[in-house]
């Protein structure tokens, strides 16, 4: 089934470190950079043909094992939860990424094959000398590159808690996106049970259930298409949700995320916030919202400590290494406490 969203994400040209750092860096929306890494070697050697890209590869694997996703030809390439959600529909092992090429290779003949897919492999772990020939033409100093690698895939409706950009190396990847207003109509899966990181969404984009996810329906006006082809990126802010389908039989995608040096994990302070108030009598939930605007969500909540000393105030002044380090031992001292 092909959903009914129209609408494409703005695309650039390429771009060098200025236009990076000016134009996308802090964008609230997502870009597709045409051409961004079309002189890497890697696209260079993808281009020759998949064998070339295999052998680039292989001379800078050093052996450390990878985790890959392994599911039966029966699941189309989704990975998802199984039918009774105790679980999910694939298994995971382990390997070289020499190995997990040569399969991907050997498969490429066969109709419905195996779905085999190794992501968020560091590369500077995996493949050396991969970082000094293959830079982006921008700089993400906190970044570390990680390589993505399989054959026909999907993967879930998910969104990252930091900016993100993926670089097609090798194959098509189309990405679905949909800005972060549109949670309640894209029903969250579990929070404490994912499939590999973040929630996802239950709506299965090939497939969607309208009559269990009416809301779905909603939603798709505000979504968003970006078709990439090897050399392109895609830029998304966090919290965007994004699906990714692998549309070649072989496809090799590169990806960075980075973000604020002091960032804590506004998802597990959710989970906290869930635990701690949303049961609470509705008085005291109403009281609470009024902290949480003012500490949290208020424009002025950043200088909602300047009535106090420097040196008093806690939690509420600027972030620094020293104070999340004691504010998460205190966290975990309250989590604990019987």
């Amino acid at each position: 089934m092909s959903l009914p969203i129209h609408r494409r994400v703005e695309e650039m040209g390429p771009v060098d470190a200025r236009q990076f750092d000016a134009e996308i860096r802090t964008r609230a929306e997502p870009v597709v950079i045409r051409g961004a890494v079309r002189d890497w070697p890697a696209v260079a050697a993808g281009r020759e043909s998949d064998e070339a890209l295999v052998d680039y590869l292989k001379r800078m694997d050093q052996g450390k094992r990878a985790e890959v996703l392994v599911g039966p030809p029966e699941i189309d390439g989704h990975f998802f939860y199984d039918a009774a959600m105790s679980g999910c529909n694939f298994q995971k092992r382990y390997g070289s990424l020499s190995g997990l090429l040569d399969k991907i290779l050997s498969l490429r003949s066969e109709e419905r094959p195996i779905a085999l897919y190794a992501g968020a492999a560091g590369v500077d772990e995996h493949l050396a000398g991969w970082a000094g020939q293959n830079r982006l033409p921008f700089e993400l100093p906190d970044a570390t590159p990680r390589i993505w690698i399989g054959n026909r895939t999907r993967v879930a409706t998910h969104f990252d808690e930091t900016s993100n950009v993926a670089v097609v190396v090798s194959g098509q990847r189309r990405f679905t996106l949909f800005p972060p207003e549109q949670l309640d109509n894209l029903y969250v899966g579990p929070l404490h049970f994912t499939i590999a990181g973040p929630p996802v969404s239950m709506v299965d984009l090939e497939n969607p259930d309208f009559e269990r996810y009416p809301k779905f329906a909603d939603a798709l006006p505000h979504g968003l298409i970006a078709d990439l082809e090897p050399g392109d990126a895609l830029f998304i802010p966090p919290i965007w949700w994004h699906s990714v389908k692998a549309l070649g039989r072989f496809n090799i995608l590169v990806n960075y995320w980075w973000g604020e040096r002091h960032a804590v994990s506004p998802l597990a302070a959710l989970t906290h916030a869930i635990l701690a108030v949303r049961d609470l009598p509705p008085a005291q939930r109403a009281a609470w919202r009024k902290w949480f605007e003012h500490y949290v969500f208020d424009e002025a909540a950043p200088h909602a400590g300047d009535h106090l000393p420097e040196a008093a105030r806690g939690v509420v002044g600027p972030p620094s290494d020293e104070k999340i380090k004691a504010f998460s031992d205190y966290l975990a001292g309250t989590l604990s406490a019987p």
